[in-house]
Formats: C-alpha cells, sequence, structure tokens
C-alpha cells in the first residue's frame, strides 16, 4: 500500500470513485466511474450489496444514500468506504476494525430537526399535526 499514500489516491487509480460531470445543471457522460479494474470493482460492488442487507454502519450507509440517491449510486459510495477501510487495514498491520453501529447517524442528528422534518412531511401530504408532550 505504499504505492499510495491516500486511500483518495487508490480510489482514484482503481476509477471507482463517484464522479460529478455536469455543466449548467445537465449531466454530462455515461454516468460510470471509468475504466478502471473490472474484477477489482465487480468484487467491491458484490460486497457492498452484501453490506448492505447487514445491521452495520455500512449496511445503514447503504440504505441511507440509496434512499435518496438510488441503489447504483449507494454501491459506489459503500464501495468506496470498503476500499477505504481495507487501504487502511493494510496500511498499518496493527490496526483493527471496530464497526460503530448501524446507529452512528441517529446520534448525530439532533431530535427537534428530526421533529420539524417529520411535521413538514406529514404537512406536505395534507395533515394538519398539532403535537402535545407525552403525560
Amino acid at each position: 500500500m505504499s504505492r499510495f499514500p491516500t486511500p483518495a489516491h487508490l480510489a482514484s487509480w482503481a476509477r471507482f470513485a463517484p464522479g460529478v460531470k455536469e455543466s449548467a445543471g445537465k449531466s454530462k457522460g455515461s454516468g460510470s466511474t471509468g475504466h478502471g479494474n473490472s474484477y477489482m470493482a465487480r468484487v467491491l460492488g458484490e460486497a457492498a450489496v452484501a453490506a448492505g442487507k447487514t445491521d452495520t454502519f455500512l449496511g445503514e450507509r447503504y440504505r441511507r444514500i440509496a434512499r435518496r440517491r438510488g441503489n447504483r449510486r449507494a454501491i459506489v459510495a459503500v464501495g468506496r468506504s470498503i476500499r477505504t477501510i481495507v487501504w487502511h487495514l493494510l496500511r498499518d498491520p496493527a490496526t483493527h476494525f471496530n464497526d460503530i453501529g448501524s446507529g452512528f447517524y441517529d446520534t448525530r442528528v439532533n431530535p427537534e430537526r428530526r421533529k420539524r422534518n417529520h411535521i413538514r412531511q406529514l404537512e406536505a401530504l395534507g395533515y394538519t399535526v398539532t403535537l402535545a408532550p407525552a403525560a
């Protein structure tokens, strides 16, 4: 791994990194990530899909991105996360992987913000929302 000074260099070399190619709001190109190692891309894609079905941080990351952006972009994003984890594990043999869990994002979102988002979503569906504190 000494050939790649950072995980981003490895992502660039493998051509499995998401790219934004747009001008004036129009997307350009085929939407693929490039012509990298197809075997590595296939393995990372399968690992990302498998991780999406687990109750881990990577599984929750896959589901959150797939909900907003679609399955294909979620596969690329989680594949890149897996490759970054592998880079760190291979770079330093003393490093150990500790999964931070699927509830990681829940601890990062402000409860007031979540409440406002749910109210806004219900009002967009045509409901009138009145909140009262629980007894």
